[in-house]
């Protein structure tokens, strides 16, 4: 009888204990993240495993994607209650999937005004609440040419100087290109972000009365120029060519094996590139180039921010308050170059090389230097579809698919669907 008992003890104790387990489930979230710098993954997968082991009922799926894969499927994913809790994204039109996490978060009060205004930019009006804190700009970003100083000065080519226009650049660089041998006179990503900084130079708005008014006569001036371009081999066609309807394609490699003379793209590539590069080449950032209406940058931001669709808020929240801290947010700006969304004094940027030295000098002079244009588009309901659409149509026009004339028309069919579909949302 007592081992009866005895038994049956057991199996209560076992039957408590396997209660007990269940009741502390593990907390798994998904936490999406892309960028080039790949030095810069690796450590937010290593944050990640830190957060782990402080919170032992927690597991951080970390997921690590192409920029064009997020750019493309997440929309898709959270329309349809999917996809992870939290993501690093460039799209400020994913705001009315964020989760405002204020009422998750430890010291939500320390935490806002550590990332100050810039959280403004992650709240569009009438979707959010003014006063939510849906995640983090994790880095402010500006367009800007890099140049192989090394090749202007085997060709014996002074380097564009501060009003130089995007005309005199690629001109100079097409010079460097026939003198050195090197196949790529001027480039930039298959982008229409990329592509956006010069149509501001020439004068567009992209934006009148609330509306897009994609291509006007700004806009049509400059796709002019760069169709010229592509049509005398300044800008080798088959970048654009190679890759089908909006996807994006980074040129940076080429940039690093000395394949590129100019490569527009931004502050991000400093720190990859001082890494890649080394000693084989000296290289620059040049001012934003000019055109008739200025000389404009063009601005962007990246934003690390969660999901409404999660499961688990408060570990979202706590989570992002952990990335967002004041000593990862000064240890990501040092380490790896970035201008954070977080306001850090005197941040000291761990830069070996002169040329990356260099080069922030030059993004961080032009951040004076963004169209108040810029700023009203970003905010912009629909505006991912705009880029989309200026990509797909210039694809088509550089590789013959359509002239000058249908290209303008159907980039403004595009933007009136575009138009039609975010008044009737």
């Amino acid at each position: 009888m007592p081992k009866l008992l005895s038994g049956v003890s057991s199996f209560i104790i076992a039957a408590v204990a396997l209660s007990g387990s269940a009741l502390a489930e593990t907390k798994t979230i998904t936490f999406l993240f892309t960028d080039d710098d790949q030095s810069y993954v690796e450590r937010m997968s290593a944050l990640s495993k830190e957060f782990e082991a402080s919170h032992p009922d927690v597991k951080i799926n970390f997921v690590s994607s192409g920029y064009d894969a997020v750019v493309k499927q997440l929309p898709v994913q959270l329309a349809v209650g999917e996809g992870p809790d939290v993501a690093k994204i460039a799209d400020w039109q994913l705001a009315p999937y964020y989760l405002d996490m204020r009422t998750y978060m430890k010291d939500p009060a320390s935490f806002a005004k550590l990332h100050g205004k810039s959280l403004d930019q992650l709240r569009l009006p009438g979707i959010n609440d003014p006063e939510s804190i849906n995640g983090y700009v994790a880095s402010q970003t500006l367009n800007l040419p890099f140049v192989n100083k090394t090749l202007f000065d085997q060709a014996g080519e002074p380097l564009p100087g501060p009003k130089a226009t995007f005309k005199d650049i690629v001109e100079a660089s097409a010079r460097v290109a026939k003198a050195t041998g090197v196949q790529i006179p001027f480039t930039l990503d298959r982008s229409g972000h990329r592509f956006t900084g010069g149509a501001f130079s020439y004068g567009s708005v992209y934006v009148k009365d609330g509306k897009f008014t994609f291509p006007d006569d700004g806009a049509k001036k400059y796709i002019a120029d760069l169709y010229s371009w592509t049509k005398n081999g300044s800008f080798p066609k088959e970048m654009w060519g190679a890759a089908g309807g909006s996807q994006y394609k980074n040129m940076g490699d080429e940039f690093v094996n000395g394949n590129v003379v100019t490569y527009l793209a931004g502050n991000w590539m400093v720190n990859p590139f001082q890494k890649k590069i080394g000693d084989s080449f000296e290289w620059r950032a040049l001012n934003a180039p000019c055109g008739p209406a200025g000389c404009y940058a063009m601005p962007g931001a990246t934003a690390i921010v969660g999901f409404k669709r999660t499961k688990y808020p408060e570990v979202v929240g706590q989570f992002i308050e952990f990335l967002g801290s004041e000593k990862i947010q000064r240890e990501i700006a040092e380490n790896y170059v970035i201008l954070t969304g977080a306001e850090i004094q005197n941040p000291q940027y761990k830069i070996n090389s002169e040329n990356a030295k260099a080069s922030m000098a030059v993004f961080l002079d032009n951040k004076k230097n963004v169209p108040a244009a810029a700023r009203e588009f970003e905010r912009m309901k629909g505006g991912t579809a705009v880029y989309q659409a200026i990509v797909q149509r210039m694809s088509q026009l550089i590789v013959g698919e359509l002239n000058l004339e249908d290209t303008y028309k159907n980039m403004a069919a595009d933007v009136e669907k575009i138009n039609a579909a975010t008044a009737s949302k």
